[in-house]
């Protein structure tokens, strides 16, 4: 048996939940990184023995369409699956229930399931820091859990969300460099997306951007970023719907 991590995490925090989660089996996992846009993913070869984490972030309520359509590409061969999704702090709301529909479809045999918290990727003043230490503790707990169900054949329960899911919203700011911006061309070949110009990273092509700030996290002069009234909207806008803190939950 092979434990692998399938994650989409432009910015890092869907990646380090699910690396807390695979803590909790007695070997380490193979990668597999849906970001990655040269990846063959077709190539991963999964057996009905294996234990597949499959880990994305909750979009506007959904699974990122760009991960969708990379899930779709895997072949799951009756490997299990524990799917973890990842929100800001706000609402996961059908990105689960989207999520087993997609392992189902890609042959995935789901046998449960976590919501998880991570700093905001736009807003960063939201869920600062996470996952942190206590969500370290409670996701090791449900790594545990999740490890003896697998052992044991126990089934996993409903999980929440509708069908059919909530409209996917439109994509949100697009990140621009700055002053001071080298050309390094590092944001072109780490966007997910591909909506970057490798020639000229100040061309975005925004029909392609999922704002997934990928390309802020990664620029090394940090000077790629949201516009500031923008940012400063979304702030906003979020401020009712993520101040309070949320736990993980495990299903």
């Amino acid at each position: 048996m092979k434990l692998y991590e399938v994650t989409f995490s432009p910015t890092g925090g869907t990646r380090r939940a699910a690396d807390l989660l695979a803590a909790a089996w007695p070997q380490p996992p193979v990668q597999v990184d849906l970001t990655d846009r040269t990846a063959d993913l077709s190539a991963a070869a999964f057996t009905a023995e294996d234990v597949v984490l499959i880990a994305v972030p909750s979009y506007g309520g959904r699974v990122p369409a760009l991960a969708a359509r990379r899930l779709a590409a895997l072949h799951g061969a009756g490997a299990r699956a524990v799917l973890v999704c990842v929100y800001g702090n706000r609402a996961y709301e059908d990105t689960l229930v989207e999520l087993e529909d997609l392992a189902r479809a890609a042959g995935f045999v789901p046998a449960g399931a976590v919501a998880a918290v991570a700093q905001h990727s736009i807003a960063a003043q939201y869920a600062a820091g996470r996952p942190d230490s206590a969500d370290a503790a409670l996701l090791a707990q449900f790594g545990e859990t999740l490890c003896r169900r697998i052992q044991t054949g126990g089934a996993m329960p409903a999980l929440p969300g509708r069908r059919p899911y909530k409209k996917a919203g439109v994509s949100g700011p697009v990140p621009m460099p700055g002053a001071g911006c080298p050309a390094c061309g590092l944001c072109a070949v780490q966007c997910p997306a591909g909506a970057i110009s490798a020639k000229d990273p100040s061309a975005v092509d925004k029909t392609l951007c999922i704002s997934c700030m990928r390309c802020t996290a990664v620029c090394p002069s940090k000077v790629r970023r949201v516009n500031a009234a923008a940012l400063a909207a979304v702030g906003l806008a979020l401020k009712p719907v993520c101040s309070a803190r949320k736990e993980p939950e495990l299903f």
